[in-house]
């Protein structure tokens, strides 16, 4: 049990629960120093002090690796590669509006045009293998290792998104490793990207109140994820005391800033989601790390602890 409980997002499964622990936590704690509370950064990062609170890792990753491929991550197959090219499309259109390279936005663009040609253009472009996956690949904001790379990851973060709605075992192993780490101790559980999914769709398994922080949320997106989300209609989870929401303009998986318009209260509760749009990230929008970082985070992240140390 823990009292925050992280939740990675897609692309980490060579990692394991130790090591984005590792990544994660210095981050959390600099988010909290930079919010002014110093001592409680130490706690944190500097410790294992007596009396420290717990920050434990919720990782899924695994579930994404093929077994017959020494660790190798399993690719598309034919009964996810629609739902992919869907999400790919989204991808672009977000990109298209609010990419940070102009190149990126101009790219994505011409992709959108060349898909809604008539129908003679139309299967000239359909007559592509995976013609938005391919386009994605193209964008710089998606080969942060490189353009040789680019491909590789497109096809992981796809697959990942996708495995997720469509995969019941993949669905219910990856809300399951939250849920183990939610006990009396919780106050706050952070996800990022997927991880904010899973652990949307997990806090609605448990009454144990908490406060959410969704970072680089691609929780409202309408044409993939939002209709696929549980349970439907969505709303809060009943158990959140609060609920806060990071989104750089210039993340495109965070496709729609504000979730308020689309996330109303559970039954018997006011709290909705608040979403800070006003986050810079630099050239990694995306980057968990730099989410945590900011002193916005850091402040949440003091408060609910303080919750902790009165209760």
């Amino acid at each position: 049990m823990a009292a925050i409980v992280l939740v990675h997002g897609i692309a980490q499964e060579q990692y394991a629960a130790d090591v984005l622990e590792s990544q994660w936590i210095p981050a959390l704690a600099g988010g909290v120093r930079a919010a002014g509370h110093a001592e409680l950064a130490d706690r944190l990062w500097r410790g294992p002090l007596p009396g420290s609170p717990e920050v434990r890792m919720a990782f899924y990753g695994n579930a994404f690796l093929d077994p017959g491929a020494q660790g190798g991550t399993a690719p598309i197959n034919e009964e996810y590669s629609e739902l992919a090219e869907q999400l790919a499309t989204a991808w672009l259109a977000t990109a298209a509006a609010h990419a940070l390279d102009l190149r990126d936005q101009v790219e994505a663009q011409r992709y959108l045009d060349n898909s809604t040609l008539d129908d003679e253009g139309a299967q000239g472009v359909r007559a592509q293998t995976r013609p938005a996956t391919n386009a994605l690949a193209k964008l710089k904001w998606f080969a942060p290792f490189g353009f040789g790379l680019a491909g590789k990851f497109v096809d992981r973060s796809l697959a990942q998104v996708t495995r997720y709605l469509a995969d019941e075992t993949v669905r219910k192993h990856a809300q399951q490793q939250v849920l183990d780490l939610i006990g009396p101790e919780t106050r706050l559980v952070i996800g990022h990207s997927l991880g904010s999914v899973v652990a949307y769709e997990a806090l609605h398994h448990t009454r144990r109140p908490v406060t959410l922080i969704t970072l680089g949320s691609p929780l409202a997106l309408q044409s993939i994820i939002y209709p696929r989300l549980r349970p439907q209609p969505p709303t809060v989870p009943p158990a959140l005391i609060r609920w806060e929401n990071m989104a750089d303009r210039d993340d495109i998986v965070a496709a729609h800033l504000d979730l308020a318009p689309f996330f109303p209260p559970a039954a018997g509760s006011a709290v909705v989601p608040t979403t800070h749009p006003a986050i810079d990230n630099g050239a990694q929008p995306h980057s968990a790390a730099h989410y945590l970082t900011k002193s916005t985070v850091g402040r949440i992240v003091a408060e609910a602890l303080s919750d902790q140390e009165r209760a």
